[in-house]
């Protein structure tokens, strides 16, 4: 026993990157080869499949998890007109004080499980994982004292009473779910550090066949009406959850990343919160002034027209904004394994890569925005001035999102480095200092009704884009497979501290 412990103590004690003439900071002789000849032909392929077998998995997992809410919205439409208003009501207070910020603080795992992936430091991931398990159900706490009182907090921001009535009964039924989702994001970001997605695809998908038969059965047959859809959210989540964790548990793959619960996912927490903040707030920032556009349309000349197609237009972005997130992430997760295996080399090349896939899936979705921009409208409205208006914002849609996936895949870049204080401080001035000022200058000046608020937002969007380009194109990347390894070896605690 004390000789396994002596062992472990020198292994925790050693450097993460032997240090050597041939190995600099994880600049080894290969890597120096292509520094002065460049990339070859061969290395460019290997990375191009390794993203697209990440991005293909990843996007499936978005879209899924995306239905799951649309799809109890849509139970809940054949309710009545009031019903579907406070469930959507609901559905977006929601994302915006609970399932953003869970996120976010989940996203600092891209940083931390990804580069200790990199650094061999299996047994670090599970613990990590755990510690960020146990700080997001603390944090859910207090968020579920928020849903509880959701309907006073949307009569103090002037909301329909009768709406804000509707839609204060649908999240208290949905709090369940939040502890849920919290939960599923840290498993998440545990198999997809690793490299393993096909798990997380398909668990993503039995939850949605699931989903089908209990949001109908409890929306209809269990005389819950519009609470069944919350309830059936919150089941949906916690079956995911059980499913991931089933296999975390069992599968093989998972032997070395999780060796059971331990203390040491106690140790440590404030040095998780110091990325996991920085994480929500980058990720609260830009999520939020979505949301704001919207509310901001209310305000309009026609608010019902303007509020519609501002909705469809935000719910298409969103839509096709998941094949540029699951860049993002499969960027993230390279980037993190390449620097805490101390090859820089190689996770620069996964950014050069990642930006020409995020160029060409732009062109391509942006053309077929553009090419369907006159039957769209028909997927949620008969009526030709919707029809029309939705027409013309496609257009918009399509240079937004042509610009969003190129931040995308950069603030995965950034999430992978753990340029979270960064990405934050960029998001706060590209949104808030210059995106949604333009929009109410351009809608409310200028007259130029929603389009102005969507051509706000694109400003924001191609500021923060140029800041993150820059920020990118000036890394030192020795420097930061460096700090990948100080990271990851300063978090580890020794065995005589939890022993």
């Amino acid at each position: 026993m004390k000789m396994e412990r002596a062992e472990e103590k020198k292994c925790l004690n050693s450097p993460l990157i032997q240090i050597s003439e041939e190995n600099v900071y994880g600049v080894n002789r290969e890597t120096r080869y292509d520094n002065e000849n460049g990339f070859g032909k061969k290395k460019i392929s290997e990375e191009v499949k390794k993203q697209l077998w990440l991005a293909g998995p990843m996007i499936s997992v978005s879209l899924l998890q995306f239905c799951l809410q649309m799809i109890s919205v849509m139970f809940v439409g054949h309710l009545g007109e009031l019903a579907l208003s406070g469930a959507s009501v609901a559905t977006s207070f929601a994302t915006v004080t609970g399932f953003s910020l869970l996120m976010g603080m989940a996203s600092a795992l891209d940083t931390l499980c990804g580069q200790s992936y990199g650094a061999k430091q299996y047994r670090q991931i599970g613990i990590l994982m755990q510690r960020a398990m146990l700080v997001l159900l603390i944090v859910s706490i207090p968020l579920a004292f928020v849903w509880a009182n959701t309907k006073s907090l949307l009569i103090l921001a002037h909301q329909d009473p009768q709406i804000a009535e509707e839609a204060g009964i649908y999240a208290q039924f949905m709090i369940p779910s939040l502890f849920a989702y919290g939960l599923l994001q840290c498993l998440i970001r545990f198999l997809q550090t690793q490299n393993i997605v096909f798990p997380m695809m398909l668990s993503s998908g039995i939850t949605l066949l699931l989903h089908f038969p209990i949001c109908w059965f409890l929306v209809f047959k269990s005389g819950l009406g519009s609470r069944g859809a919350a309830v059936a959210n919150s089941i949906s989540y916690w079956i995911n959850v059980l499913l991931l964790a089933a296999y975390v548990k069992f599968s093989s793959s998972c032997q070395k990343t999780w060796t059971g619960f331990s203390m040491e996912a106690f140790h440590n927490i404030v040095n998780f919160l110091r990325l996991a903040i920085p994480s929500a707030v980058m990720v609260c920032l830009e999520m939020w002034s979505f949301e704001m556009m919207v509310l901001l349309s209310g305000l309009l000349p026609n608010p019902t027209l303007e509020t519609s197609v501002l909705s469809i237009s935000l719910n298409t972005s969103a839509t096709v904004w998941m094949i540029a997130f699951g860049l993002g992430g499969a960027v993230s997760t390279r980037v993190s394994n390449e620097l805490g295996a101390g090859h820089p080399e190689a996770a620069r090349l996964a950014v050069c890569v990642v930006f020409v896939l995020a160029i060409t899936e732009g062109l391509v979705v942006g053309s077929v925005l553009i090419l369907i921009r006159n039957v769209w409208g028909y997927a949620y409205s008969n009526e030709i001035q919707v029809v029309k208006y939705v027409a013309t914002m496609m257009q918009i849609i399509a240079l937004s999102n042509f610009i969003d996936g190129l931040q995308s895949v950069l603030s995965g870049t950034a999430r992978g480095c753990g340029w979270q204080k960064i990405g934050a401080f960029i998001n706060l001035g590209s949104y808030y200092l210059v995106g949604i000022p333009f929009a109410i200058v351009l809608a409310f000046v200028l007259h130029i009704g929603g389009k102005g608020l969507w051509l706000g937002i694109i400003c924001a969007l191609v500021v923060q884009a140029i800041s993150l380009f820059i920020v990118t194109i000036r890394t030192n990347w020795e420097r930061e497979a460096k700090k990948a390894t100080d990271r990851v070896y300063g978090s580890i605690i020794p065995v005589d501290r939890v022993s």
